[in-house]
Formats: structure tokens, sequence, C-alpha cells
């Protein structure tokens, strides 16, 4: 969170995740099916007859196995793991080639090239599918390491899992604290005998953050990955830096922000509205 993160973190993960189809180098030819080790959450069943579907895009993908999970939608948070080829059968990029670590990303959200959003919005959890991608819905002209200009490219990909996204915590019956700046708090989790942080102090924490209509902006939930700071010398929001130094280790607390402790008149467009409240229910993992 600079500037609650400066959206460093939603922002900067979501261009560096889309590198994963940038082509990071790869061998010829057929490559045998690594033991990758991944813990499935579906489970799936090879298609006895796959069926090619052929998109409005040009995108066609064929189900070679059917996963028993949810169907993606747009905005959810997937993880996926693939290995993506030329026509000739060259692979020029491929998760065991990163330590099979499944790929997050959101779908529909720009974060990866047009003919992975188009193509992912059809298939389920556990999946796993054929996916041809022409070049206006892949890199075009341009040339990404081993992918020529107007290459069609095929990937070969399997829906690991569909994260469940953050919802708000609920408010109800509980109690809030409104300090002298405006900001409000809703304490869900005390622990009166632990650390409270001081400038100077390593936090951890994590959050979800969400506008005044509960449309989810921002979470380290969901990411899977706390975010730490230095409080006082690494730049967050009034609104953090107020709610944090009144939090104790491993506290969990509703902050309501209002928007002259956030991000003001203007707001971050077209994420933050201007004048938003932000609302953020937040954790504090640990104080260092």
């Amino acid at each position: 969170m600079k500037k609650i993160i400066s959206f460093s973190v939603l922002i900067c993960l979501a261009l560096c995740s889309a590198a994963f189809v940038f082509a990071k180098g790869g061998g010829k030819g057929k490559d045998k099916k690594p033991s990758d080790g991944v813990v499935r959450k579906y489970k799936s069943k090879p298609v006895k007859k796959p069926v090619a579907v052929t998109l409005d895009s040009g995108v066609q993908y064929t189900i070679t196995s059917k996963g028993d999970g949810p169907q993606i939608k747009k905005g959810d948070r997937v993880k996926v793991l693939y290995v993506g080829k030329l026509t000739n059968d060259t692979v020029f990029d491929a998760s065991y080639l990163h330590n099979n670590v499944p790929l997050p990303f959101h779908v529909g959200m720009h974060e990866v090239i047009p003919g992975w959003d188009s193509a992912l919005v059809h298939l389920h959890g556990g999946d796993k599918a054929t996916v041809r991608i022409p070049p206006s819905m892949g890199y075009g002209s341009m040339q990404r390491g081993k992918i020529p200009p107007n290459s069609t490219i095929i990937f070969e990909v399997e829906i690991i899992e569909i994260c469940v996204k953050p919802t708000p915590w609920d408010a109800k019956g509980k109690d809030t604290i409104t300090t002298p700046s405006g900001l409000k708090m809703v304490m869900y989790e005390s622990h009166p005998d632990s650390i409270m942080p001081k400038n100077g102090n390593k936090v951890t924490v994590h959050y979800s953050g969400f506008l005044a209509n509960d449309s989810m902006f921002d979470s380290s939930v969901e990411r899977e990955q706390p975010y730490t700071f230095v409080l006082g010398r690494d730049r967050v929001i009034k609104g953090w830096y107020e709610g944090i130094t009144l939090m104790h280790k491993g506290e969990k607390a509703k902050l309501i922000i209002p928007y002259q402790l956030g991000y003001g008149e203007s707001g971050i467009p077209p994420v933050i509205p201007p004048k938003a409240t932000l609302i953020f229910d937040v954790q504090l993992l640990d104080v260092k």
C-alpha cells in the first residue's frame, strides 16, 4: 500500500503476471508430462470425443478433460497451468519452466492476452483445454521472444482453481468507534495485551478494500500475499496510518475511511471514484 500501496500491488501484480505469456524460452517438440505435484481442487474426466468451438473472436477452444468446478466469470481470479506452443510444436513458455507454480490472474481484466480472456470464460474449474489463438487475439505483428510476428499460438491450459473473492465483513450489531479525524473503526477481534505498532516498526497486514457499494478494488487476501510496510516511512493513505497505529498485533478491524483521509476529491479513476469512502477489512498480522 504505497498510497494504500498506490495500487502498486493491484496494478503491478496485474502487469507482472501478464508476463507469463511473454515467452521466456523453451525447447522444441513435445515435452514429457512432468510429475508436477500440484494440488488440484477439482476432479476431472477425459472427454471421449473433444469438440472444437470457434468463438466470434476467432479464438478456438477444445475441452479435452471436463472438470467439476464452477464456470469462470469475468473478474474471477483463477490459477492456471499452461504450455504455450507455436503451430510447429515449439514450446515458447510453460508452467513447468517456472517450477509448476500455477499462474494467478483475473479473467477479463486485461492482465493477459485477449485470447485467454476470450476463451477462459467458457471453461470450468478443473477443465483441461487446448486454446488456439489467432494473431489478432495474441501478439499481432509484434515479436515476443520465440514468437514470430503474426503467429497463431496454441495453449494447453488446466484450470487449477477459481479463487473465492473476499466479501465485506458484517458489521451488524458491532460498535463503531469514530476518531476526531473522521476515521471509523469496527473491531472484530481484540488482543489488548499484544504489541501496538509505532513509527519505524515493520508491519504486516492482510486486507481487502471495498467501495461503499461493496465492490472490491484490491485484496491481499485474494492474492494470498500479505502486505508489509514500514510505519511512518512508507507512504500510505492517512486513514491507513491512523487505523494501523490504533490496532494491536493479531487484531482484526474494519476501517471506514472518508475521502479526506483516502484519495481526496479526485480519487484514482477509474478504480477509485472522486470523494470515495474506502472500507478496509484489515488484520494486523505482525509488528517488528
